[in-house]
């Protein structure tokens, strides 16, 4: 189970560490259901090479893939995202914790200088 989660994450990681593929998301995000050719539309590349990137993002888990006609559609999967989220959240609450504390030392060496 564990070494399942950890490759689920580097492959979320590893597919949202590419600028396009960020942007495909935040596409994805803004109109839920697009065609691969409407997604390679604002980008200056092959439909070849986004193609390249979607099966990137899938393998992640982070889109589905519909065929309608002859025409396929990208949804957004943000399920997969959750495993990234909870593992950003510990230290989200690590680094608050941190920050609480020195900020309260802060506030307490100033009480003292006055």
């Amino acid at each position: 189970m564990v070494k399942s989660i950890t490759t689920d994450l580097d492959l979320v990681f590893h597919s949202l560490a590419d600028s396009t593929r960020r942007s495909i998301v935040q596409m994805l995000l803004e109109q839920p259901r697009l065609s691969v050719s409407e997604i390679a539309k604002p980008f200056k590349m092959s439909l070849v090479a986004i193609s390249k990137h979607l099966k990137v993002l899938e393998k992640a888990q982070l889109l589905h893939r519909q065929k309608q006609g002859s025409f396929y559609y990208m949804s957004l999967n943000a399920e997969a995202l959750q495993s990234a989220e909870e593992w950003l959240l510990q230290y989200q609450r690590f680094w608050n914790t941190r920050l609480d504390s020195l900020k309260n030392f802060i506030e307490n060496t100033e009480e003292n200088k006055k």
